[in-house]
């Protein structure tokens, strides 16, 4: 069996192809529409023997299938947001303890620990419905950090918090879905000097869509920061891929972003050419790890990605999705 401490300590990209390919022989093996899958491809799971060559599941599946490893309770569903009538996504999460350990792992890799920060979730679209999965992971910073918590459309309160939690000389993490924080500064300017300002979720259907960099222009002046950081998730993956103000979105050492060919899904494009966002996430071992999503995006020289906005015809959802010039 594969262990919590193999797939989140992972030093190097040797060690995470050896933990993806067990994985992967763990899932096809005790998956059974993700076996159906390799099936209806004509692959043979012993035939692969790089990450390459790992068939990914489309996305599209955890919307009428369940998806699961094991067989192992259900302890949690989290679905994805969507208009009404829009058929949801739904992820079954049998462990966890799983996946609070990708949260402890990941925040840990990219911000370290989380009694340092105030964590103020600013995200009213998800707070109004139940199963988000970005709740639950803000919630899970509340709690571990100690101090904040979410705000619904009371911004005076969040001001007033933010402004005490700055004069306090406290760091703080201020995470909003996009169109709630362009609201928040609308008609406030701030000057925070302790407080990452983080963007995910898009516009849903709020806002006119606009560019990644029209939306931190606009939250860069009125935060008063110099940086906006970004949060790459979805209801379908257990792990995030964060962005703190640069190109692009880093995975931690357990995920990785492969860009598949717009025509041929089965191969892979080159560095800087746009293409279908493939995920690896080792978090998802008891659901599926290898998924094909509905984004565009491309990757970076640094080996970073960027998110330029999603297939025709996908349901416009998610968290992080941009309008962008392709």
């Amino acid at each position: 069996m594969i262990s919590k401490d193999q797939i989140f300590n992972i030093q190097n990209r040797s060690e995470f192809e050896e933990t993806a390919l067990a994985v992967f022989n763990f899932q096809a093996e005790n998956n059974p529409v993700y076996a159906e899958f390799i099936g209806y491809l004509g692959v043979d799971p012993k035939q692969i023997k790089s990450i390459e060559q790992i068939p990914f599941l489309p996305i599209r599946f955890f919307k009428n299938r369940r998806v699961i490893t094991g067989n192992r309770e259900v302890e949690k569903t989290f679905t994805s947001s969507g208009t009404s009538g829009m058929e949801r996504s739904r992820h079954f999460v049998t462990n966890l303890d799983f996946y609070r350990e990708s949260l402890n792992h990941s925040f840990k890799y990219f911000y370290g620990d989380f009694s340092d920060y105030t964590i103020f979730g600013l995200l009213p679209s998800y707070l109004e419905r139940s199963g988000s999965s970005l709740i639950d992971m803000v919630g899970y910073w509340i709690e571990q950090s100690g101090r904040g918590g979410f705000y619904l459309y009371n911004h005076d309160e969040l001001h007033s918090d933010l402004i005490k939690n700055e004069e306090e000389g406290r760091k703080a993490i201020l995470i909003g879905v996009s169109f709630a924080l362009i609201d928040f500064v609308e008609n406030r300017k701030m000057n925070l000097k302790n407080t990452i300002v983080m963007e995910t979720g898009g516009m849903k259907g709020r806002k006119k869509e606009i560019t990644r960099d029209e939306l931190h222009s606009i939250l860069k002046t009125g935060f008063g920061v110099d940086q906006i950081h970004s949060e790459y998730g979805m209801t379908e993956l257990l792990s995030q891929a964060y962005s703190t103000g640069g190109a692009g979105f880093v995975t931690p050492p357990w995920m990785k972003v492969l860009i598949r060919d717009t025509e041929d899904p089965l191969s892979y494009s080159s560095v800087g050419r746009t293409g279908g966002i493939n995920v690896i996430d080792l978090a998802n071992l008891n659901s599926c790890s290898f998924i094909a999503t509905d984004d565009l995006g491309k990757s970076n020289p640094d080996g970073s990605f960027k998110v330029l906005g999603r297939f025709d015809h996908s349901d416009v959802r998610g968290c992080n999705l941009m309008v962008s010039d392709l």
